[in-house]
C-alpha cells in the first residue's frame, strides 16, 4: 500500500547529493549546483566556546586519536546492526500485513500494520541478525533491545537522507512510531556507563530538529516526537524522548544555529 506521503518518504532512501572535497571542508552539491553543509559540521562550528575548548583539550591528550577511531568504528557497527534489524523487520511486517490485508493509513498519510505485527517482526529480525564483532557487541545489543522492547510500534524508514533549501543536509537514523506518536530517532554510542547530563544532549536534540525541518520540507511529514537513544558499553541505553513541544523548540534552536553558521561562513570563521 502506497500513498503520496509514503512515496515522498521512499524517495529519501537514496542519497542524491555529491560530495565536494575541494575546499577547506566537505560540502555537498545537488544536480543544480546548490551547496549543502553537513548538519554535524554546522553543529560542531556553532557549539559553545566552552564545548569547543573541551574538545580541543581532549584532542591533545595522548591516545585521543585512537579513541576517536574506535568510537567511530563502534558507532558504525552499532548503526549497521540497527539498520539491519529495522529494515528486516519492516520487510517482515510488510509481508505479513499484505497477506492479511491489515494496513491502515493514518491522517499523516503513512500506512501502518497492527502494533503486534511490528513487535513480532522486530523480535524475528533481531533473532536472525548477523553476529556483531565483540568491540561493538554490547552497544548493538543495547540499541536492538530497545527496538524490540515494545517502544517501537511502527517502522516507516531507516537511514534516509534529508536536505533543506536552507543549505544543510544529513542522514537520519530512523522514522518510527512510539507512544508519543511519529518519532524521528537518532542512535548514539558513548564510552561511559553513566548518563550524559542534559546540557550534553543539546547537540543531539538540535540535530533532530534539523532532520525534522528537512523531512517536513522534502516529504511534507511533521513529526510528533524525537528520540535520542545512546548505547553504553554495559549494554544499557540512555533514552531521551522529546515531546512535540520540545521538538518545535529543537527546530527553532537549529534554525538559529544554521543562521549563525551562515554568518560565520561570510566572516571566514568556519573551520
Amino acid at each position: 500500500m502506497t500513498t503520496d506521503t509514503q512515496d515522498a518518504l521512499a524517495s529519501l532512501r537514496q542519497w542524491q547529493l555529491e560530495q565536494d572535497n575541494s575546499g577547506r571542508f566537505r560540502v555537498y552539491r545537488d544536480q543544480h549546483g546548490q551547496i549543502y553543509h553537513s548538519v554535524t559540521h554546522i553543529l560542531k562550528n556553532t557549539a559553545p566556546q566552552s564545548q569547543k575548548d573541551a574538545l580541543e583539550r581532549w584532542s591533545q591528550r595522548a591516545g585521543s586519536g585512537l579513541e576517536r577511531d574506535l568510537a567511530c568504528d563502534r558507532g558504525t557497527v552499532a548503526h549497521e546492526h540497527c539498520e539491519y534489524v529495522l529494515k528486516t523487520a519492516a520487510k517482515l511486517a510488510r509481508q505479513s500485513a499484505n497477506k492479511k490485508g491489515s494496513w491502515k493509513v493514518w491522517d499523516d498519510g503513512l500506512a501502518r500494520p497492527p502494533k503486534a505485527v511490528t513487535n513480532w517482526a522486530l523480535k524475528k529480525a533481531k533473532e536472525g541478525s548477523p553476529k556483531v564483532a565483540w568491540p561493538a557487541r554490547e552497544y548493538a545489543r543495547g540499541l536492538s533491545d530497545w527496538l524490540v522492547s515494545g517502544s517501537v510500534t511502527a517502522i516507516h524508514a531507516s537511514e534516509f537522507s534529508v536536505s533543506s533549501d536552507e543549505g544543510f543536509a544529513g542522514t537520519a537514523d530512523a522514522l518510527i512510531d512510539t507512544a508519543l506518536g511519529l518519532t524521528i530517532c537518532d542512535f548514539k554510542t558513548t564510552s561511559r556507563e553513566t548518563d550524559k547530563p542534559e546540557a550534553w544532549l543539546k547537540d543531539h536534540q538540535d540535530q533532530l530538529g534539523a532532520y525534522s525541518l528537512a523531512l517536513r520540507e522534502r516529504a511534507g511529514i511533521r513529526v510528533s516526537a524525537g528520540a535520542v537513544v545512546i548505547a553504553k558499553p554495559n549494554g544499557n541505553v540512555q533514552l531521551r524522548m522529546l515531546s512535540e513541544l520540545e521538538m518545535r523548540g529543537c527546530e527553532a534552536r537549529w534554525t538559529e544555529r544554521n543562521n549563525l553558521y551562515k554568518e560565520m561562513l561570510l566572516s571566514g570563521e568556519v573551520m
